[in-house]
């Protein structure tokens, strides 16, 4: 009878334990799943780290090209390149560079173009000839052309041909620095600029020797890799050899397999489109469905063409794809996964409810930075959850940030304080071996502004993200808003990015750009918005202001609103503000229709010259 009565204690305990587990703690085995895939990553990037001769990304390319010699890995306009092909192509494109008297293997070149197969094939053969590559925004011209270029002390400039011109505009102080300009096409009559298309095609296609390379290290520079300049000129932020290793895993640890299509439709000098999406697909030896750039009217029609089945966003992506006109096989696509960052809560319950059970895999990293988070549990809204393992992995805190004088706040002893569950507080990350701290290159002065030393001891140095965050009671993790992009106005925080999906919900606006201006005799700064009204529907002054009565505490309501034909933004889709807030509230400057907050009305009215003036000499108080 005891035995009995033990076999039945014993098996109402292990058919009890999994619900008890999943009511106590409903993300118990997510967490144990995810340490499992924590503790993989780390064995295969040890493993790779102790090979001898060094093993790099391009060593990972090399062997997916003997495992899938035929497999296509790129197509790009209905034309389809192999591993082989690529492999072969980038030999004769080291070839012909190596062979150019303006060159040398290990020369840091820049590469100026669009998202093309030429832009991987040119890659590769740098990797080949132990070169790193800056990855020039395309879209940039002049000055910043040049600020970039020089960042990263390149000797090379390899351009796509439509860019001839943007070559050109700068090409007087490249001849006077000496730099070897190479552009992709057959011919070209400009003096100081050399056709390399039909070097490319003329050189052999055979090995380049290891012994190129043989000068790299882990922490050797492998790119260099833009900030958007939504703040101003761009920082190029140093990925090394050890940190471009790491991100190989970054599509296979997400369940991405051999077996998938990927989607790459972001610029490829970015790290969403560089990093996921080109070095990613090397790892999980997967095909490359390239386009030239996003489109959000063709999108689903070039995932059914292809049999696409991951998919990346970034920024505004989803929200454009949402905003497109419903058709009856919104859900007709083999599409499992889309992973990236930056999908708002209410744009993530419309993508999902309308193009079906899509697994949403937000993640958080930006290009320089040492602590990053993911996801896993699908948690609507959520970049990340964090737990124990991860924690000791990468030590990071939230720490209380003082928004009016733009610094962290510290005790008594000068250190910095804690925040609370639940409240927002400054992202800073432990700078260890493990997590690094390489900087951008050649700007000392940012690099030690991303240093926040003395945090919670004398002496120790921590990597400020600049992004201002909260957990919640269940340990996951929420971004709140970039730091100076949260502003203070009646002694109160307002952060940005709560203010814009307030007004994105309310019937006639599609797009809302919040951030805060000055004014004359106030303190801190008072809420604008640029907004886009939607198609077919017109700006209602008092449907607004009633929505943002309603949702909005009265500190939090935007003041000013300026109504655009199209939101500004970087070529990652994130949110341009400098201009905006340089340009103020002055009618006289913009040529937008500009409204202000009546409460006397009840509606945001025009806001005219003499109004303005009014506010200027402190007739007006807001």
């Amino acid at each position: 009878m005891m035995e009995i009565y033990l076999f039945s204690v014993i098996l109402a305990t292990i058919l009890i334990t999994p619900f008890a587990l999943k009511t106590l703690s409903p993300y118990l085995w997510m967490d144990i799943l995810y340490f499992g895939d924590l503790l993989r990553i780390l064995v295969k990037f040890v493993s790779r780290r102790r090979r001898r001769p060094f093993f790099f990304v391009l060593d990972r390319f090399l062997e997916q090209t003997t495992a899938h010699p035929h497999k296509p890995f790129i197509v790009f306009e209905n034309e389809n390149y192999s591993y082989t092909f690529t492999d072969k192509r980038s030999n004769k494109t080291a070839n012909a560079l190596q062979s150019h008297p303006g060159y040398k293997a290990g020369d840091t070149v820049a590469l100026f173009m669009g998202n093309e197969p030429a832009f991987m094939f040119t890659w590769l053969a740098l990797a080949k000839l132990g070169s790193p590559v800056a990855l020039l925004n395309h879209n940039i011209r002049t000055k910043s052309l040049l600020h970039c270029f020089n960042c990263c002390k390149a000797t090379v400039l390899i351009a796509a041909s439509e860019l001839k011109e943007a070559v050109e505009d700068v090409l007087p102080s490249l001849i006077e620095q000496g730099v070897t300009v190479l552009l992709m096409t057959k011919h070209c009559d400009t003096p100081g600029i050399e056709s390399f298309s039909d070097k490319v095609d003329e050189a052999p296609d055979t090995p380049l020797p290891r012994s190129l390379r043989s000068h790299i290290t882990f922490k050797s520079p492998a790119v260099y890799i833009y900030t958007s300049g939504t703040t101003g000129l761009p920082k190029a932020a140093v990925v090394n050899q050890n940190r471009l290793l790491t991100a190989l895993v970054v599509l296979s640890s997400n369940g991405v397999t051999s077996s998938d299509v990927i989607y790459l439709n972001l610029p490829l000098y970015h790290t969403a489109g560089f990093i996921v999406g080109f070095i990613g697909s090397i790892e999980t030896g997967s095909t490359i469905i390239l386009r030239r750039k996003f489109s959000a009217s063709q999108f689903w029609d070039d995932c059914r063409k292809h049999s696409v089945t991951v998919v990346q966003y970034i920024g505004e992506v989803m929200r454009y794809l949402c905003s497109t006109p419903k058709k009856e096989n919104d859900k007709d696509h083999k599409v499992r996964l889309a992973i990236g960052n930056g999908v708002r809560a209410e744009i993530w319950r419309e993508f999902v409810s309308r193009f079906g059970n899509i697994q949403i895999r937000e993640f958080y990293a930006s290009t320089e930075g040492n602590v990053g988070f993911v996801n896993y549990a699908g948690k609507i809204g959520a970049i990340g959850r964090i737990n124990f393992f991860h924690k000791r992995l990468f030590p990071f805190a939230l720490i209380k940030y003082d928004t009016e004088r733009d610094e962290p706040i510290r005790d008594a002893n000068g250190l910095c304080v804690e925040s609370p569950k639940g409240e927002t507080g400054l992202l800073v990350s432990k700078i260890t071996d493990i997590a690094p701290f390489v900087g951008y290159a050649k700007n000392e002065e940012q690099t030690e502004k991303k240093r926040l030393r003395n945090v919670f001891k004398k002496g120790d140095l921590y990597f400020n993200s600049g992004d201002l965050m909260r957990i919640d009671k269940d340990n996951f993790i929420y971004f709140q808003d970039r730091v100076g992009d949260t502003f203070r106005w009646k002694g109160e925080n307002v952060a940005t990015n709560e203010v814009s999906d307030i007004l994105t919900i309310s019937d006639c606006l599609k797009e809302a750009n919040v951030y805060g201006v000055q004014v004359p005799g106030h303190e801190g700064r008072v809420g604008m918005a640029a907004v886009t009204v939607k198609e077919g529907a017109e700006f209602n002054g008092s449907r607004i202001y009633n929505h943002v009565v309603n949702y909005l505490p009265s500190y939090a309501r935007p003041r000013f609103i300026r109504i655009q034909n199209a939101v500004e933004v970087t070529g990652t889709f994130k949110q341009m503000k400098v201009k905006l807030v340089e340009e103020s509230f002055d009618p006289g400057r913009i040529q937008d229709p500009l409204y202000i907050l009546d409460d006397a009305e009840k509606s945001y009215v025009p806001l005219t010259a003499q109004v303005y003036s009014f506010i200027i000499s402190g007739h007006i108080k807001l």
